[in-house]
């Protein structure tokens, strides 16, 4: 994770007529715009989650689970912030991984860096199944072959110039913005009995179940329903180092997209609320029963569930899109670190790590063939282990903020970017998320997340020490693994 222009990557990239941009200390170009991070960070967090799993958290928590809803919203908010902060100080595209490396030396970097890829690649097959089997039934074809078109697809827009690849996912994402802003629109005009043939709820349905029908409990549930919605929203600082202007880019990107997100997903959860009867709202397997598609039906909207199909197509497909470029840096930045094979630092003319996205759309091509061909239990386990694996990155972010601040602070390179409240305002979100675990445990579901959270953790803890033993790079700073890097050449 280091930021000198390794010998074996393309030291020319910024002299090609190929590259457009500005190329950063690790060789990338400087191609993404800030709008570009903020439609990222909404297309990486707008997925299936919101539209299929808003039921869950609604059915176990009742109008409590806007409470869920915020609690998650604030671990998120300062999650980020912390990030911000170092982002702006040190832009990198290993972001919190090459964070970990700085302060805990160059185990954490690997433990975190590679904990994230993997969440990022079992979210990747997850999104392309989910898609091809919806496209599946409007073509009336194997599901393999429109997951196959998407790999080709992603795998084209991911090794174009970053630039041209900003482009597409902030278009790709813009889809899903304008369709929620139209469902919050329509939701509204239907409280208000405003759209032809409809009667005013107004907020009659709140005093139906009261406002917390299943206690203290259900909202804990809820909880574990809806927290890792917010997560995929870490890419925007991954994207961050090819940015025209990081420490700006970073900050307005994450502010817009935070506040926004919670609009959505709060706004959309709310309006489904006041529209729905407690007793319709559940956990939806497809766009049928989506809550979207039930209240677009209520305002006579013709081919709802269509609509929804398309919409949930869409943001799983811009959510992928967004986890493979994330995944891509976060390989090339712990290529340059040491934590994984040097030739995965080779960037093409383009300054794309042409190797580390080929990488990544292998396993992700592996985790869809999951979904058809696995040993029983094995995908189960896996995917158990993505909430849990997100869950240990925050704790990872706040702990390297908790260490890195005051040395930030002590050189001189702390910007205005800064995370409020320090240190107490960390703690306070430490514990927060702490306190997401102990829910777990009393959750037969969250038990098994976290069970297989441990295992891969120590699978990844245990090839950090082979890795760095074997290699040498056992050095407890990142300043000392350059230093011996440079003496070995």
């Amino acid at each position: 994770m280091s930021t000198a222009q390794p010998a074996g990557s393309n030291a020319n990239a910024a002299a090609s007529p190929a590259a457009t941009s500005a190329t950063n200390s690790e060789g990338l170009n400087q191609g993404l715009k800030t709008r570009h991070l903020t439609m990222m960070g909404l297309g990486s967090t707008i997925g299936a989650g919101l539209f299929l799993g808003t039921g869950v958290g609604i059915q176990a928590a009742g109008p409590a689970v806007i409470i869920a809803y915020i609690i998650a919203g604030f671990v998120t908010v300062c999650v980020m912030q912390m990030l911000a902060e170092m982002v702006a100080a040190r832009p990198s595209s290993g972001s919190f991984a090459t964070y970990a490396d700085q302060a805990f030396g160059p185990r954490g970097g690997f433990t975190l860096g590679w904990l994230y890829w993997f969440m990022q690649m079992m979210i990747v097959g997850a999104e392309i199944t989910g898609a091809s089997f919806i496209i599946s039934g409007w073509f009336d074809v194997a599901p393999w072959i429109p997951a196959a078109i998407a790999v080709v697809l992603f795998t084209g827009i991911n090794l174009m110039a970053v630039r041209g690849y900003g482009e597409f996912e902030f278009w790709f994402a813009l889809i899903k913005v304008v369709v929620i802003i139209a469902f919050l629109i329509i939701g509204i005009l239907l409280v208000f009995g405003l759209l032809p043939g409809s009667d005013a709820v107004g907020f009659s349905r709140l005093s139906e179940v009261g406002f917390a029908p299943n206690g203290i409990g259900g909202i804990a549930t809820a909880m574990l329903a809806v927290v890792f919605a917010f997560g995929g929203i870490e890419v925007v600082t991954i994207a961050a180092a090819e940015s025209e202007n990081p420490k700006e880019s970073v900050h307005a990107a994450i502010r817009s997209a935070i506040w926004r997100i919670g609009v959505f997903y709060i706004g959309s959860v709310f309006l489904i609320i006041l529209l729905l009867p407690y007793s319709e709202i559940g956990k939806a397997d497809d766009a049928s029963e989506s809550p979207f598609t039930t209240v677009l039906s209520q305002a006579n909207i013709p081919g709802a569930v269509g609509i929804m199909e398309v919409v949930i197509v869409m943001a799983l497909l811009s959510a992928c899109n967004a986890q493979l470029y994330g995944s891509s840096r976060l390989l090339y930045s712990m290529s340059r670190g040491g934590d994984a094979p040097k030739f995965f630092n080779q960037t093409n003319a383009s300054g794309v790590p042409t190797y580390a996205v080929l990488l990544s759309i292998f396993f992700a091509i592996v985790t869809v063939a999951l979904n058809y061909w696995s040993p029983p239990g094995l995908l189960t386990f896996l995917l158990n282990a993505v909430g849990g694996c997100l869950l240990a990155v925050w704790i990872g972010v706040i702990a390297s903020y908790l260490k890195l601040h005051p040395e930030l602070v002590r050189t001189g390179e702390i910007t205005e970017v800064r995370m409020w409240g320090y240190p107490w305002l960390a703690w306070v979100t430490l514990a927060t998320i702490f306190g997401f675990v102990t829910l777990m445990l009393f959750n037969q579901g969250g038990r098994l997340e976290l069970a297989s959270t441990a295992v891969i953790v120590a699978i990844i803890v245990v090839a950090s020490l082979i890795v760095h033993h074997n290699s040498g790079a056992n050095a407890q700073t990142l300043a000392d693994r350059e230093r011996v890097r440079a003496e070995s050449d």
